[in-house]
């Protein structure tokens, strides 16, 4: 218990220390953030880099003559690991067009929410050795604040540090516990950078990892060192990961299970089986994975699509199976004269499958310039179920580093997303069906599309402050309402 009122303590500290006016928005009962991104917003490691918490830079950077980008540095060679961040988003939005709005839809009015997520990261290395590691991992996190429209309206929303359940409130809460282990298959050794998930500074080039316990899969999967980064980078639910990869999780984003992992020169390979919610959005998990479960496959090619850059292509697979419904089933009965409106919950089955595949690509121009892409689908047949309302997805966006104007952590970004549903789907809404997170009442279908922008501003050590802004087309994929411009102001502090 006394663990838990230390990080409540520091969470609150440094709210007060970087953004003094943030506590104005933080009510009780308070939503949690969803999804967590301890990436690391620097230079890809040159092997199967591990997920660092975000802008963590270790004894080894600071002999590269690098910027230190915590406030405290942390040491390459230890067995412990302990660390932090607080991530603080300040978002508002100007009123638009919007003919009439359901329960679910993105409100037209002029709004300003703020969101909070303070974490601790703690780790332990029970050896030394360079190809048999075993790290034992225990993450505390806590969460406050609203999303605008209460994170409702949009397949893409505006902030990934929010969901939609108020009820869980914001009181600290075990986000992770993982034990890794790593056996090597080769004596050469190559060196990786110390994080939370991955205490040892050096490891076999080709090795076998495993990971048991509750993660968020975000951390391991679909990774992309230019769009995957909520704290240092984009905010957009749909620019920070696929939006079509409905990736097992509760409300706030963890699940629980394992996953194995092949490291080789060039590639990697990994899969994981894990738990999927009871009901769509919910905070329980169903431990029968006989008939819930998420089956996840993902191979990595460090190479570039281009002749003489750096880069990475991945290749994801995925498919769930859990108590979901049928949007054509659910139609059906509407049309034949069941109920005012649509339902999706009256027609669930066990074992329901739902799959898609993403691929997505980062590629280095330049010191300074990097690029990305994204592409994600799924059968859209069955319900939206753990992430959000997306059937298919197209993003691309770039990044640039200040080395130029003498700012070398400061970063400008900018990303476009194309987000569609299928035909059933849509069926579903222009019928007065709600999903979890879309229901205007009636649809004139169009693609969601969304432009996003932000300059990431390091301030000293581990200390950053963003500025951003969306233009937000067809919001919940509705042509009768919007385009909707929202803005935002970040500070971000890791220790």
């Amino acid at each position: 218990m006394r663990l838990l009122h230390i990080i409540s303590l520091v969470t609150s500290l440094a709210a007060c220390l970087v953004c003094p006016g943030a506590n104005a928005q933080i009510q009780a009962p308070l939503p949690s953030a969803p999804n967590p991104r301890p990436i690391s917003a620097q230079s890809p490691l040159p092997l199967a880099p591990q997920p660092d918490a975000a802008g963590i830079k270790t004894a080894a950077s600071q002999e590269r003559n690098e910027p230190i980008l915590t406030m405290i540095p942390h040491l390459s060679e230890s067995r412990y690991w302990l660390s932090g961040q607080v991530n603080i988003i300040f978002q508002g939005r100007l009123p638009f067009h919007s003919p009439y709005e359901g329960s679910n839809s993105f409100q037209s009015g002029a709004e300003y929410k703020t969101s909070l997520i303070g974490t601790l990261y703690s780790g332990l290395r029970l050896t030394h050795s360079v190809r048999y590691n075993t790290d034992l991992i225990l993450d505390l996190e806590s969460t406050g604040g609203r999303g605008l429209s209460q994170a409702l309206g949009l397949g893409g929303i505006t902030n990934v540090d929010v969901v939609r359940n108020p009820s869980l409130g914001s009181a600290p809460y075990l986000s992770r516990y993982q034990i890794h282990q790593v056996i090597g298959l080769s004596r050469e050794s190559t060196p990786q950078s110390p994080g939370p998930f991955a205490l040892a500074s050096s490891v076999s080039v080709r090795r076998l990892e495993f990971r048991a316990g509750k993660l968020t899969l975000p951390d391991f999967f679909d990774l992309n060192e230019v769009g995957s980064d909520s704290h240092l980078q984009f905010t957009n639910w749909t620019v920070v990961n696929n939006g079509a990869y409905d990736y097992a999780a509760d409300t706030r984003g963890y699940t629980v299970g394992g996953m194995a992992e092949y490291d080789d020169k060039a590639w990697s390979l990994r899969y994981g089986l894990f738990a999927m919610p009871i009901v769509a959005n919910g905070i329980d998990l169903d431990w029968a994975f006989s008939r819930a479960h998420s089956q996840n496959g993902e191979f990595e090619l460090r190479k570039s699509l281009l002749l003489k850059g750096k880069g990475t292509q991945r290749v994801l697979f995925y498919a769930n199976r859990a108590h979901m419904g049928s949007y054509r089933e659910a139609v059906s009965a509407f049309l034949a004269g069941t109920g005012k409106a649509p339902d999706i919950t009256r027609h669930e089955h066990f074992s329901a499958l739902k799959y898609g595949f993403g691929y997505n690509t980062e590629e280095e121009l330049t010191p300074n310039l990097r690029l990305f892409a994204r592409f994600g689908w799924n059968e859209g047949q069955h319900e939206s179920f753990a992430y959000t309302e997306v059937d298919q997805t197209v993003a691309a966006g770039a990044d640039y580093a200040g080395i130029r104007w003498n700012r070398p952590a400061d970063k400008i970004g900018m990303a476009v997303v194309s987000n569609a549903i299928k035909r059933d789907h849509q069926n579903y809404l222009k019928s007065g069906g709600l999903g979890f997170l879309l229901g205007d009442g009636n649809l004139n279908y169009g693609r969601e599309n969304i432009v996003e922008s932000y300059y990431n501003w390091n301030a000293w050590r581990g200390l950053f402050y963003a500025v951003g802004a969306q233009h937000v087309s067809n919001p919940g994929y509705n042509r009768d309402r919007g385009p909707a411009w929202v803005g935002s102001v970040r500070a971000h502090v890791d220790f």
